[in-house]
């Protein structure tokens, strides 16, 4: 667990916790307070008015955000052929079939998105007690199982983030580094929340976005006036 420093508490404390801020002002806060000695990550947690235990209240999808991640996504891939050949091209990082699904029974998971062509599948569903914990297993839905396998790794490299709701109702993600522009940051931010607007589920009633929180890797949390972001 990350040692807080006493220049960290001092900062933590110089914000007040209870007040919403805009979101302008909340980036803002962010970056300034993000003084860790490495490119800190900028977080968002969304509280939503649903319950993921029911099948009709569930919310997940994908993303892109407009700036990137300002993270290095290595991306595996389950394909064969030219398929295989396609997403080498596109900048795949691993690419197999049987000898791919074997070293990730070896205990191999070196990735942080897994793609495969539909007819790989059978294969890969092999994989599900090892994949699906982690939230890696390949989804048609979030566009990972798909003959486009080039599409879907440059998507994958060029800032597209998967997002689902946690038990709590809350969802988590990643909205670039404290070293991004603050207008950077803004664009990722409408990006995402737009997206969580869109993928609202039909069992949802009520008011959907409740709080949004904001804060960096070390720095302290910093609430959003959830009124100034629209259609929410």
């Amino acid at each position: 667990m990350a040692k807080i420093t006493k220049k960290a508490k001092a900062l933590s404390a110089a914000i007040n916790k209870e007040k919403l801020h805009g979101v302008d002002e909340a980036l803002g806060l962010i970056k300034t307070h993000a003084t860790a000695k490495f490119d800190e990550s900028v977080e968002i947690a969304i509280n939503l008015g649903v319950d993921p235990r029911h099948a009709d209240q569930m919310v997940r999808g994908v993303v892109t955000l407009p700036a990137g991640t300002g993270k290095d996504v290595r991306v595996a891939v389950f394909a064969r052929n030219d398929k295989a050949q396609q997403a080498l091209d596109a900048g795949a990082d691993i690419v197999g079939a049987e000898d791919l699904l074997e070293s990730i029974q070896a205990g191999n998971i070196d990735f942080q998105r897994v793609i495969a062509t539909p007819d790989m599948m059978g294969l890969v569903g092999r994989l599900g007690k090892v994949l699906g914990p982690k939230g890696l297993m390949p989804n048609p839905k979030l566009g990972t199982v798909t003959p486009n396998v080039a599409e879907a790794v440059k998507a994958a490299k060029g800032g597209q983030i998967e997002f689902r709701v946690e038990k709590a109702g809350i969802i988590h993600a990643g909205l670039g580094k404290s070293s991004f522009s603050a207008e950077d940051l803004r664009k990722n931010f409408d990006a995402f929340v737009e997206a969580i607007v869109k993928a609202k589920p039909s069992g949802s009633k009520g008011k959907y976005v409740r709080k949004i929180a904001l804060s960096s890797s070390m720095g302290p949390g910093v609430k959003v006036d959830v009124a100034e972001v629209a259609s929410v």
